[in-house]
């Protein structure tokens, strides 16, 4: 049934496309109208969801104008969540008339390559990341069940080719995004909106509130594991598998006795984590805002995520855990800079007695002092374009009428 309705989709946006962009008849965008959407439909988050919020502030008479394209799966609970925001059924016959009417499309993430935009639409790719591993066309050998490497590629330069803005957090991103997508259109080189909130909520008082909205009470420390996804985990096609890289008992034998561990996991595979024993202690938050997440942790642990990156506006202290950084690196991704203990922004442990050792400085000192310089240059680097005031930006720019085409 889902297969048929999507097929219906395409036949509509086939004759759509022939409406819009083939001389039959020239279909008009409705001015202001704004169609957001976060990792193809899954939530309502990232840059999306930050520019959102500040076009409501700057000008909340236009909020019957903004739209959020979410998967069918996900709107009765997003629209139990997010009562004020008005949503469309993705992939819908509903959803035909917004997505291609709409004067602005503002997504984290690529659009189907079989629904080309209006060419009044202006579409504003904000992505979702400051790259460590390679992307798009600079992906050697793509592990994504059923898709080869070519057909990937093909696809990020097909899609890249229809982004009227590309949002850049730092010059280091800029360059890959240039190269990885084949770019040439126009970069808004602001810092990520969706990181504004590191600079404006990070107060006692706001931490203190998030601390008590997501566990009901006030834990002394917390420690956020956050580990990359990994695309060949999977046992078949559309299931996926994870292993946690280290002992929960050890774990908790070499912090705070206060010390309650925060799991960030891919959300493929938040359900299949054990924590069994250590309810009390381990929260599995993959739907939680990250943001939040990273505004209450004292201490980051990850492998290659780009959580690093956000995380580092922060200043806060960092354990890099890459057990498999042997195979991540050669085999399966390669990364775009040399990933070791000079350039980390914090210890690196590739076996789990290091690890526990590196749990246990933090616990007696705090902080990780040897490393004090490397993340002041990592700050410099991947941070010095935020400010807490990029959605501030993307929205002036929509409500000035930025770029269309005529």
């Amino acid at each position: 049934m889902k297969r048929s309705i999507i097929n219906f989709i395409k036949l509509i946006a086939r004759y759509i496309l022939i409406v819009m962009n083939d001389g039959f008849i020239c279909m008009r965008v409705k001015k202001g109208t704004v169609l957001f959407e976060s990792f193809n439909g899954k939530d309502v988050s990232d840059n999306p969801f930050a520019i959102y919020k500040q076009l409501i502030n700057d000008h909340p008479s236009d909020r019957q104008r903004y739209y959020f394209s979410v998967k069918p799966s996900e709107y009765q609970k997003l629209s139990k969540q997010y009562p004020d925001i008005q949503f469309v059924k993705r992939f819908t016959p509903g959803w035909v008339k917004y997505i291609a009417r709409a004067e602005y499309w503002v997504m984290n993430s690529r659009m189907p390559k079989w629904w080309r935009k209006n060419k009044q639409t202006v579409f504003i790719q904000t992505w979702h990341g400051t790259p460590l591993k390679k992307l798009g066309v600079d992906i050697d050998n793509v592990e994504i069940p059923g898709s080869s490497t070519a057909e990937y590629h093909q696809e990020f330069v097909t899609e890249a080719a229809r982004w009227d803005y590309l949002i850049a957090p730092n010059q280091y991103s800029h360059d890959i995004f240039k190269s990885a997508f084949k770019y040439s259109g126009q970069f808004l080189d602001i810092g990520y909106p969706r990181n504004d909130v590191l600079y404006t909520g990070n107060t006692a008082e706001n931490i203190a509130q998030i601390k008590q909205a997501l566990f009901g009470f006030q834990p002394k420390q917390i420690i956020m594991y956050a580990p990359t996804w990994r695309d060949d985990s999977f046992s078949e096609q559309g299931k996926y598998k994870f292993e946690m890289p280290f002992d929960l008992k050890k774990f908790f034998e070499n912090v705070d006795s206060n010390t309650l561990l925060v799991i960030r996991p891919h959300y493929l595979v938040k359900d299949r984590i054990d924590i069994t024993g250590f309810e009390d202690r381990v929260k599995i938050l993959a739907d939680v805002d990250i943001n939040q997440l990273y505004l209450i942790t004292d201490l980051l642990i990850t492998d290659y995520s780009s959580v690093m990156f956000d995380f580092a506006n922060l200043e806060r202290p960092m354990l890099f855990y890459p057990y498999d950084l042997a195979h991540y690196r050669d085999q399966l991704r390669g990364f775009y800079f040399k990933y070791d203990q000079a350039n980390l922004p914090g210890p690196m442990a590739e076996n789990q007695a290091d690890f526990y050792q590196a749990l246990n400085e933090f616990t007696q000192v705090g902080s990780f002092d040897n490393f004090s310089h490397n993340l002041q240059a990592f700050h410099q680097k991947f941070c010095s374009w935020e400010n807490g005031q990029a959605s501030e930006k993307v929205s002036h720019l929509i409500l000035q009428g930025g770029k269309r085409h005529e």
